[in-house]
């Protein structure tokens, strides 16, 4: 009896213990979401705070918004490079410094890769618009030297989006090289080694031992990478504002305008449930097709 009393007192106290994590993630992420699932139904009079049910109109105006469609399409076409770009950069740099290399290059090469990671997005975005300037860019001057040019790189319909998926890799790749620099460390070296004294060529090596021991990071920077990839919204309201047209704005925007810029904040919330489910249907289908992928 005496022992029983002890471990509900200590479940107690864990309890306790964890009660302000728990108040703090309901306050700031599960109530709010909760609310704009609500508010979705409903038209919402910013000004006189008042709320009319209005069903599921404000679904079929999305839905029915050609320019939702347009940033659904700009947000998957950046996200499919920009993952591409991030996970394949990250690993091949990762592949690149994982080798017999003084402590000291291996640590300023993790610190200029990685440090972009550090910066944020808005400051270092305004450089970047500055370097791909037409007239003074710094891109356009180097090229020009070339007899290249000058070109619009956030100007052009066609060359604005990837010029921000240039960005959003030189931004986030060294995080996912780090991701995939701790994995490649705890790969085995004694199977690298009778792989070696076998006479296996080091492509081969990457690719039967070495690939599918790391397969199990590699899905999670790629279903991490969709994900945020999903949420873009600084770099592209930095860089091109959504520009020129309709050419580059996102989903994220789609749903900051409606919500604050048009007014319709129920409009905005409920291109904000879409997203979600367009998210959730996205993170399914990898966990699938990664359970037959990735190496157990």
């Amino acid at each position: 009896m005496h022992v029983e009393s002890i471990k509900r007192k200590q479940a107690v106290a864990g309890y306790l213990f964890l009660a302000p994590t728990y108040l703090i993630f309901a306050y700031v992420i599960l109530f709010p979401i909760i609310i704009t699932f609500f508010g979705t139904f409903f038209y919402v009079d910013r000004f006189e705070l008042t709320w009319e049910w209005v069903g599921l109109e404000n679904y079929v105006w999305v839905l029915e918004d050609k320019r939702f469609w347009t940033t659904l399409k700009n947000t998957i076409t950046f996200v499919f490079f920009a993952v591409i770009g991030n996970v394949g950069l990250g690993l091949l740099t990762a592949v690149l410094l994982n080798r017999a290399l003084p402590n000291w290059a291996l640590y300023m090469f993790r610190l200029v890769f990685f440090l972009p990671v550090l910066v944020t997005i808005s400051s270092i975005a305004f450089v970047w618009k500055f370097l791909y300037s037409t007239d003074f860019g710094l891109f356009n001057y180097y090229l020009a030297k070339g007899g290249i040019g000058p070109i619009h790189w956030l100007t052009d319909t066609n060359l604005a989006m990837v010029s921000i998926i240039i960005f959003d890799i030189w931004k986030w790749f060294g995080f996912y090289m780090i991701i995939f620099l701790a994995a490649l460390q705890n790969v085995p070296r004694s199977l690298i080694e009778a792989a070696q004294i076998d006479g296996a060529r080091p492509w081969s090596i990457f690719y039967r031992i070495t690939l599918p021991i790391i397969s199990p990071v590699i899905f999670f920077a790629a279903t991490y990478a969709t994900i945020t990839g999903l949420q873009v919204f600084d770099s592209a309201r930095v860089l091109t504002g959504g520009g020129p047209g309709d050419a580059t704005r996102v989903t994220v925007m789609y749903m900051v305008d409606e919500a604050f810029g048009g007014g319709d904040i129920s409009t905005g919330a409920a291109a904000a449930v879409v997203l979600l489910l367009v998210v959730s249907v996205i993170a399914v289908f990898q966990f699938v097709v990664g359970r037959r992928l990735v190496h157990e």
